[in-house]
């Protein structure tokens, strides 16, 4: 079945990166000249997905302005005869089609998840973490559609992480299927190092059978006083099997400061208008240091 609906939970309140979060919502901080969140959903659309909900709360209005229509600015730019900058405004405001809701109680990711319930109906559906932005000549939520589509399990996206970021995240039981792909059987969400299953985590990106609401719904609240997506996923793994797809990809952490400055830099020196002048500058600082 082809995967036509995504969401994308954006209802975290950026503690990682304040001050900075503080009035700007972490998922609109720019990677050169797009806001995160852009790549994120060009992700999808990139990968054939038509409908998206995005899951925000108090105070992240400005992400439904950036996907909206600008009357104004639009008929200032074609008055100017700005008409390169006008196509890519009116482009990003036709992405595809995005919903929004709110998540009123900051619960954890598998209580943003389940406010999707009514929006996703009986199919499988992807989910885009508002934190990773994943760039790559394939979008890695299509990788993982794919193997979807293949092995009929729901698939989570992986790579292999050091310890010290093993237990912040989550470790998982793994066997290898082919090249790139894995077999997932088991996984613990910020596990003791003691208790880890490999270094194998994942990173920002799923496709879910519909069977998870029903699992979230009986999920006991885990780490840190949170429904945790992963304490469900869990469930899928261990009673079906799940499929581990190392996507091709570059993924940014957009709640972290360091991801930050990455994505920002490598951008940056790929981007038209600022490689040239980047390169040279990144040059020039380094003899100083």
């Amino acid at each position: 079945m082809k995967i036509k609906k995504a969401i994308i939970p954006a209802a975290g309140l950026g503690t990682r990166v304040l001050p900075a979060s503080k009035a700007l919502p972490k998922e609109m901080l720019p990677i050169v000249d797009k806001p995160a969140i852009q790549y994120i959903v060009e992700e999808a659309v990139k990968a054939g997905i038509t409908d998206i909900l995005i899951i925000t709360n108090r105070g992240k209005g400005v992400i439904e302005d950036h996907f909206d229509h600008s009357v104004e600015l639009e008929a200032m730019l074609e008055k100017r005869g700005n008409t390169e900058m006008l196509s890519t405004l009116k482009n990003t405001a036709n992405l595809a089609n995005i919903y929004y809701i709110r998540q009123k109680e900051t619960r954890g990711l598998g209580d943003a998840v389940l406010k999707a319930r009514e929006f996703v109906g009986n199919d499988p559906f992807a989910v885009l973490y508002g934190d990773d932005v994943i760039i790559g000549e394939v979008p890695a939520i299509g990788e993982l559609c794919d193997a979807y589509e293949k092995y009929g399990k729901s698939v989570v996206g992986i790579k292999e992480v050091p310890d010290e970021l093993v237990v912040k995240y989550c470790s998982l039981k793994v066997s290898r299927l082919e090249d790139k792909i894995l077999s997932v059987s088991d996984m613990i969400e910020k596990p003791a190092l003691e208790n880890k299953f490999s270094n194998f985590s994942i990173l920002g990106r799923c496709v879910l059978d519909n069977e998870i609401f029903d699992i979230l719904e009986r999920t006991p609240l885990g780490v840190g006083g949170e429904l945790q997506l992963t304490d469900a996923m869990r469930e899928l793994a261990v009673k079906y099997g799940m499929i581990g797809v190392e996507f091709s990809g570059t993924r940014y952490d957009m709640g972290n400061k360091f991801g930050i400055l990455k994505a920002n830099i490598e951008v940056g020196l790929k981007h038209p208008e600022t490689a040239g002048e980047l390169k040279e500058y990144l040059k020039e600082l380094c003899k100083t240091f």
